[in-house]
């Protein structure tokens, strides 16, 4: 029989520590997220690490649109990464992980499933 998956929140921060239109770095379960927010209020969490570059720099990326896609552009090679879905807009098959993010009152939060 198979077990079905916990999901589990954690805050991460503060919605005010992170500027809008910019990205921080967390650490949910031993991994680097980005997590970024828009200044439309919006708010978005994809794996920090760069799959081009292998470099942990995503968070500080240039958060922008482009094609109707929120991107980060990576600081390294300038690869672009939607921030929905963490695909890679210049190569296909080539992404990051989206997570799942929320603020509760002030707090920002990101899920993560446990078995």
């Amino acid at each position: 029989m198979r077990r079905a998956k916990k999901a589990n929140w954690i805050s991460v921060c503060e919605l005010d520590d992170i500027v809008p239109d910019t990205g921080v770095c967390v650490l949910v379960c031993g991994e680097q997220v980005a997590v970024f927010r828009l200044s439309g209020g919006g708010l978005h969490a994809i794996g920090n690490v760069d799959p081009v570059s292998g470099a942990s720099v995503l968070a500080r990326g240039i958060v922008g649109n482009l094609g109707g896609q929120v991107v980060v552009a990576s600081p390294i090679h300038k690869q672009h990464f939607d921030l929905r879905t963490g695909a890679c807009l210049e190569s296909p098959g080539v992404g990051v992980r989206a997570w799942p993010v929320r603020c509760e009152g002030c707090t920002v939060q990101v899920r993560y499933d446990t078995a």
